[in-house]
């Protein structure tokens, strides 16, 4: 086998990998910020994948373009959640908010699985099947374009949290509950607006996920369990772990595909995941407990 199709999987893995670490961001901002642990992640992202298809069925419209107002949809969405029923939990105990999150996935898989049915459901663009050629490289149109609009929006964020004085506020509320609400920060306010921005990320990945995998609606608990790991292995509660936790995951999953069958790359991920906790426990961009 020659190095090009090492090279040509390698890229196509790292392009993925893009998306699942916009996908695994929102879940480092709402631990990062709440402290909290969304075990309903993927399901959240499955209803952003079901909303892209829906409008790109009834209206023709594409995913990327939709990338904004599915995001826009689900920040909406994820703030009323945070907002009208995480929000008592928040000082509960963890197996409170564990059992809260859980059943909440449950109920929103099996209500897509009402409204839906079992069948996959997928969508085919215009440039489904177009590449683009780079000396030895030929990169898939859908994954290249999925890539760099994930790019886009994790730097929208980051530039979000760290110039604006709201974003300013809710870093401050991570940093110091306590001296947030000393100084006059609607803490609650902040926690339904860092859930609603993580559901944001979540929401603009699923809209980019049609573009490469089918919807069923059993895939959320795939990518929450996914999520974990690329938050855990860039390190939790790193906005900058979660891009390269999700790239090292997505590379890891191309090439165990390549090298071995597809079915093995989950175990691949894993075998990633117990390397670092065995060497680096904090995640690749994690900081050390002190």
């Amino acid at each position: 086998m020659s190095f090009d199709v090492y090279l040509n999987v390698a890229v196509a893995g790292i392009l993925t990998g893009l998306v699942y670490g916009l996908m695994a961001l929102g879940l480092s901002v709402i631990f990062g910020v709440i402290r909290i642990v969304n075990f309903a992640h993927g399901e959240m992202m499955s209803i952003a994948m079901y909303i892209a298809v829906v409008l790109f069925t009834a209206f023709h419209l594409d995913p990327l373009i939709m990338l904004v107002p599915v995001a826009a949809v689900m920040f909406v969405f994820g703030y009323v959640l945070q907002a009208g029923l995480i929000n008592p939990f928040i000082t509960r105990p963890e197996h409170t908010q564990f059992l809260l999150l859980v059943a909440l996935a449950i109920i929103i898989a099996n209500t897509l699985l009402i409204l839906f049915g079992p069948d996959a459901r997928t969508v085919q663009t215009a440039y489904a099947y177009d590449s683009f050629q780079l000396g030895p490289v030929l990169i898939d149109a859908s994954k290249a374009y999925a890539g760099i609009a994930a790019i886009a929006f994790a730097v929208a964020l980051f530039a979000f949290l760290r110039f604006s004085l709201l974003g300013k506020a809710i870093r401050a509320c991570a940093d110091n509950y306590t001296g947030a609400l000393v100084v006059g920060l609607n803490v609650n306010r902040l926690y339904a607006l860092s859930f609603a921005l993580g559901a944001a990320c979540v929401g603009a990945a699923g809209s980019m996920m049609t573009l490469i995998v089918d919807v069923t609606p059993s895939i959320g608990p795939v990518y929450t369990l996914l999520a974990f790991v690329i938050v855990i292995t860039g390190g939790l509660g790193s906005m900058a772990g979660a891009l390269v936790g999700g790239i090292l995951i997505g590379l890891t999953e191309a090439m165990a595909g390549l090298l071995f069958t597809p079915s093995a790359k989950s175990m691949f991920a894993f075998a990633i995941l117990v390397l670092v906790l065995l060497f680096r426990p904090q995640g690749i961009l994690g900081r050390r407990a002190s």
